[in-house]
């Protein structure tokens, strides 16, 4: 399977897919079965952005919060 992001769109599913380990996964995601492609999807996308240590990362990912979340409706 393959899903295609932007480069955008992966650095904040990435953050995203962070706060939530980060968590009880348990509260979030009520079926352990999902757990494993969770961490499985977070660990490729960690692999594969160099943007996660490049020193103006929270300030790109709060711009990108919002250009991403408006053009998911267009």
């Amino acid at each position: 399977m393959t899903i295609k992001l932007t480069s955008d769109e992966a650095l904040v599913l990435s953050h995203w897919l962070e706060k939530l380990q980060m968590t009880d996964l348990s509260r979030v995601v009520d079926d352990p079965a999902v757990w494993a492609p969770i961490h499985r999807i977070a660990g490729t996308l960690d692999k594969s952005l160099a943007g996660l240590f490049a020193p103006d990362y929270d300030e790109r990912l709060k711009r990108l919060s919002h250009v991403v979340s408006f053009a998911s409706f267009l």
